[in-house]
């Protein structure tokens, strides 16, 4: 084992002078602000984790939703259901075809 000089024993102790903290000042702030901004992109992205969640639970509820008023509107828009719901009015379903009228016949003076 190599015997190392009485001096650089002792070197790790100008790390803790007054003079060597206050020179690093700038930096032991220039890291600080690195851990603040650290710790917020953590919270950050725990925050649009949670809303990317929440969207696609009120996304998937929308589906649903759609789905089944779609439904709604496929089975009111059959001819035995638009009978049934003008039944109501008055109005009934054509048993005959309809009467033409042309427009297009020269008109007698």
């Amino acid at each position: 084992m190599l015997a190392q000089p009485i001096g650089k024993k002792l070197d790790w102790k100008k790390f803790l002078s007054h003079e060597w903290v206050v020179r690093n000042i700038p930096f032991f702030l220039f890291l600080a602000v690195l851990a603040v901004l650290y710790i917020y992109n953590g919270h950050y992205a725990d925050k649009i984790t949670r809303k990317i969640g929440a969207t696609e639970k009120h996304i998937k509820e929308l589906e649903y939703e759609y789905k089944t008023i779609k439904s709604e509107v496929i089975f009111r828009s059959k001819a035995s259901e638009l009978v049934k719901a003008v039944e109501p009015l008055g109005l009934k379903e054509l048993t005959v075809a309809p009467v033409l009228l042309d427009s297009t016949i020269a008109k007698a003076p």
